[in-house]
Formats: structure tokens, sequence, C-alpha cells
């Protein structure tokens, strides 16, 4: 059996964390069907980047101008190490680059592609991916051939391994085609807060009602030490930045506790923050989705409870 192959994307500071999250995974797979991991990184600092992951292998593909993703560049050079090392599993993450690199090497290998996936198991001799159909409602699982299979692994479905390594890595580089050239990439806006990097959420969806009400969020989230994040329709109305949404259109996050007022939990919003390791959700509605993955809820109103929450957290 061929090696579980991963694809590291970069980001500002090294590999992303989407692509981090790749690493448990492959080394879990590789130990139990008994063959070895390797990880492929792009760019001139790929090869130091790669020297510090817990895998078994690493190749740096070091030219200077795959720093930034290239379409065409990418998928010629993961297509070459694909042949060169026939793995079993493909992993990439289901990012923008992701989606688009995924489809284009496993249509230039004549590989099946599984998108959308969250989580990969062995059940006897098969390894079986689940991924996501019809934005989350439903859960598909699929035997994997013997001959192999792309899969685009969604952001947050598992933990980045903080261990480290020292694995031996191969250098190689690509004849860059000139029928694109990337000229500009236009990053967007920071938001005043990193809701990705918080301990704690205090999310607010519909049930706010109004742009006036969201101090109580915001006075409720510094008495407790956290900050603000919303759901999509907070965003499309236009009472908090982009930068503060979480769902499949927004941020994933993990924070220690997750607190939704006022949230029916879309499964879009489901997969930006089911892996909290704490949800307390606060609806009206005992029958809303995020009741489902909640591990405490209750039905009072939420504009009520904040400020009682607030008031009790200050010691009034």
């Amino acid at each position: 059996m061929g090696p579980i192959l991963m694809v590291m994307e970069n980001g500002e500071a090294g590999f992303t964390d989407s692509s981090k999250e790749l690493v448990a995974k492959a080394r879990e797979l590789a130990d139990t069907l008994g063959t070895s991991s390797v990880a492929v990184g792009f760019g001139p600092d790929a090869e130091s980047h790669l020297r510090h992951l817990p895998v078994d292998r690493g190749i740096a593909v070091s030219n200077p101008e795959l720093s930034q993703y290239n379409p065409l560049a990418y998928e010629k050079a993961l297509s070459k190490i694909l042949e060169d090392n026939q793995p079993f599993l493909t992993l990439i993450p289901n990012t923008t680059m992701g989606m688009d690199l995924g489809a284009g090497v496993a249509a230039r290998r004549s590989l099946p592609l599984v998108a959308y996936c969250s989580e990969l198991t062995v059940e006897g001799r098969d390894v079986v991916a689940t991924s996501q159909v019809f934005a989350g409602k439903l859960m598909a699982e699929i035997a994997l051939p013997e001959s192999g299979a792309v899969i685009t692994v969604v952001p947050g479905a598992w933990s980045i391994d903080t261990g480290s390594g020292d694995p031996e890595v191969s250098v190689t580089s690509v004849e860059i085609s000139q029928a694109m050239n990337i000229l500009q990439t236009i990053e967007p806006e920071k938001g005043d807060v990193d809701i990705t990097k918080a301990d704690i959420l205090i999310s607010v969806g519909r049930g706010i009602e109004s742009p006036d009400n969201l101090p109580m969020a915001e006075e409720l989230a510094e008495a407790i030490g956290g900050v603000v994040s919303c759901s999509r329709p907070v965003v499309d109305a236009g009472w908090l930045p982009k930068a503060r949404q979480v769902g499949k259109s927004g941020q994933t996050v993990k924070p220690k506790l997750y607190m939704a007022f006022g949230i029916s939990g879309a499964p879009e919003h489901q997969q930006g923050m089911r892996d909290a390791d704490l949800i307390i959700a606060v609806n009206t509605d005992e029958n809303a989705s995020i009741m489902d993955i909640a591990h405490y809820g209750t039905t009072v109103d939420m504009l009520e409870l904040m400020p009682a929450l607030t008031e009790r957290l200050r010691g009034e």
C-alpha cells in the first residue's frame, strides 16, 4: 500500500492550521495500515517548515514562485509527486486552494475525489470517508478504492498535532508554466479581533433583534473575558463585520466556551463551531438545531439573561 500523503498550505507564518490538522490523521492512518506519512510543501521555505513536522518524510518543491498558490504550477508539481510516490490517499485542506487543487489533480491522475471530508476511519479492510453533502445536512460514507483517492478535508475536522519531528526531506523543483502568473494577492480586511484565537466566544444570532442590543453582548464578553462573534444573519444585516462571523462562510473556531445566544444552529453555522470544548445554547425555541449539539441549553429570553449574567460576573 502506498503512503498517506498530505499537502501543506502556506500561511503568513509557515503552514496553515487547516493543513497542520491533516498530520495527526495521516499518521494515525499510516500506523493502522502499515504504511508511511509524507508531507508536501511548496516554496523556498517549505524545506525548513517540513523538518519540524511529526511525519515520516517530507517533499519540498522549492521554487520561489510557489510561495503563493499558482493553480497550474501546483497541479503540475503535485501530479508528478503522486506519479513518483503512488500514495494510497492524498489529503488536502478543503480551502479555496484545496478545492481547486484537489479537483485538478484528481482529474489529471484519474483518481476519485472526496470533497468536504470530515472523517476517515478504518473499518475492517476498508478505509471509509465521511463527506458533508447538501451543506452538511447529510453525511455520506464512502468506502475508498484500493487504487487510492484525493481527499479534501474541511478545516476543523481534526485537532492539530502539536508534536515535532525530524523527517527526511527531499527537495525538488518544477518548471513553471508561463500560462498563468500571479500578479497580486488581495487579502481580506482584518477585523479588530481574531475570533479564531479566543478561548471564550459570546456569539449572537437573529435573536439579538437589533444592533441597539449588541452592547449587552459586548458587556457580557468583557465581564467573562471573551469576545463577541455572530452568525451570518447578523453580518448580512450589517450589524457586525464579516471577521466576526462563525460558520461555513465565516470562521472555524474551537474555543473552550461557546455561548450561542439566539442562534438557530443551521448546518452551515455548526460547521464552524461544533468542536468547541463547551457549547451553551440560549434560544426560546427548544427544538432549535443548536440544542442538538449543545452541552447545555436553556429557553430563557437572551435579552434578559445576558445582563443578568453580566451583573453576576461583575459581582453586582
